[in-house]
């Protein structure tokens, strides 16, 4: 993720540089002249910092993002069903089931079993779109949001987390690699957290 832009604040002139004028019943033209230019420039230079200031929100919106992305979802108790997956719902939406073979919009935080976080769309900053039922995705994620197997199907708004075992997964083999460095090693248990945003608006029939 490309690192988040520094702002500079831009501050008035220090008091020691402003001009000293005397007080006088009627100070010459030119003297006046110059001392309104010093007040709107020290008045511009604060407008300045206030519209910067302003922009501040945004880069802690990102680092809330990136936060979120590290902190685990509340723990629930997990259902197993036949397969081996673990399901509970955190949240069970109040929108559509997922449609089977259609694209959805999802937000997700992906972990290993003792937390450590590999993956994030919140991270990214945006949701993955994905197409469910095709063997697009892990069995474990087809199953666990799709639904069957015992396991109803994600309803949109719904929060799910999903203990997916290695015969779900990615299995023995390693997965994520480049040049050699792999993300996941074998046989690893992913939890996700799971957060169904959408049905994906450009599908088509």
């Amino acid at each position: 993720m490309a690192a988040a832009a520094q702002l500079t604040i831009l501050a008035p002139k220090p008091r020691a540089a402003l001009q000293t004028f005397k007080a006088s019943a009627s100070p010459p033209p030119a003297a006046a002249g110059n001392f309104k230019k010093q007040i709107m420039s020290v008045a511009a230079g604060l407008l300045a910092a206030s519209a910067v200031a302003a922009a501040a929100p945004l880069e802690a919106d990102a680092t809330r993002m990136q936060y979120y992305a590290t902190v685990s979802d509340p723990p629930c108790e997990l259902n197993f069903v036949r397969s081996g997956l673990g399901y509970c719902d955190l949240i069970v939406g109040s929108g559509e089931p997922v449609p089977f073979a259609q694209l959805i919009n999802v937000h997700y935080t992906a972990r290993f079993a003792d937390g450590i976080v590999f993956d994030s769309t919140y991270k990214r900053g945006r949701s993955l779109t994905m197409r469910l039922g095709m063997g697009k995705v892990i069995k474990g994620l087809d199953q666990g949001i799709l639904g069957g197997g015992g396991v109803p199907p994600m309803q949109v708004g719904g929060k799910r987390k999903l203990q997916i075992p290695p015969n779900l997964a990615y299995g023995p083999e390693p997965a994520g690699c480049f040049s050699g460095d792999c993300n996941i090693p074998g046989n690893a248990t992913l939890v996700y957290d799971i957060k169904f945003v959408e049905v994906y608006s450009g599908n088509r029939k």
